[in-house]
């Protein structure tokens, strides 16, 4: 599959895209304008990590996201069962949608207790998703009026998925992140292959500030702490002889078959086969 992106903009903001690519590891989401999102997964399969969660998501659902950091992901055997992702996006900015509704988002104090929820796509969203295809794909359709009026649309049909006590009440909840602890956003991922910059973005932080937050909490760094926990956790998998040494690697995180050997045998004094078999 060929990378290719159609969008349409209102008041020079893209508020709808439509993006096929090729089968990515990781792709990062990270805000500028805390815009949130919502997203229609029309070919493929993927999943999305944030501070403390990971959702799957296939053809025929829905992401709908607030306004902070995450990444795209897919696994091999997602990988292996498609050519690549196509999706339909709508992003809402604060600015935009106070001048759209004639909102002022500071007035409600309504929350939402998630950052990412997702949906199955029923007849409403679908049709809606429709119309929103034809536009991107026939842009000449679209003056201002009409993506006005879509945006408007969508806030309508999702205040009532939602269930949200008004239009109001959805778009202010959308702007709120629920941003976790230091400590649960590491215990959450500690597992994942994530470097050290992805973390941080997670984190909402510079990589400098990252790591002296990590070095205050765990006394240790950020490298040292996640390695220790992810050949600690393979020493118990290990005890199960029919985990392949190879799996194992990979489930707790780590890149490659040999950065695992090494940090274990930094670790336990032995390879990993050696401690398998003692």
């Amino acid at each position: 599959m060929e990378q290719e992106q159609k969008i349409l903009k209102y008041k020079d903001r893209i508020v709808f895209e439509k993006m096929r690519l090729p089968y990515f590891k990781r792709l990062p989401k990270e805000f500028f304008e805390n815009e949130a999102c919502f997203i229609f997964i029309n070919e493929g399969a993927f999943s999305v990590r944030s501070q403390t969660e990971y959702l799957s998501f296939q053809k025929g659902t829905g992401l709908l996201a607030k306004c902070l950091n995450y990444f795209f992901e897919t696994s091999a055997q997602e990988r292996s069962a498609g050519t690549g992702v196509e999706v339909i996006g709508l992003l809402l900015y604060p600015e935009l949608v106070m001048d759209i509704f004639d909102f002022d988002l500071s007035l409600s104090t309504h929350t939402i207790d998630f950052n990412l929820k997702k949906f199955e796509i029923d007849l409403l969203l679908h049709h809606y998703k429709e119309s929103i295809n034809l536009l991107l794909d026939n842009p000449e359709l679209a003056d201002e009026a009409l993506i006005k009026n879509k945006l408007r649309e969508f806030v309508l049909l999702m205040s009532k998925t939602v269930e949200a006590p008004s239009e109001l009440d959805f778009l202010a909840s959308l702007f709120k992140p629920n941003f976790a602890q230091f400590e649960e956003i590491i215990q959450k991922n500690v597992y994942s292959n994530l470097n050290l910059n992805e973390f941080s973005a997670l984190c909402h932080m510079s990589l400098s500030s990252f790591k002296r937050k990590f070095k205050e909490v765990y006394n240790e760094s950020p490298i040292k702490y996640i390695s220790k926990k992810k050949v600690q956790k393979a020493a118990i998998l290990l005890k199960d002889k029919s985990n392949r040494i190879s799996d194992i690697a990979f489930d707790v995180g780590f890149e490659s078959l040999a950065t695992f050997n090494r940090s274990f045998k930094e670790t336990f004094g032995v390879s990993p086969s050696e401690f398998r078999l003692n």
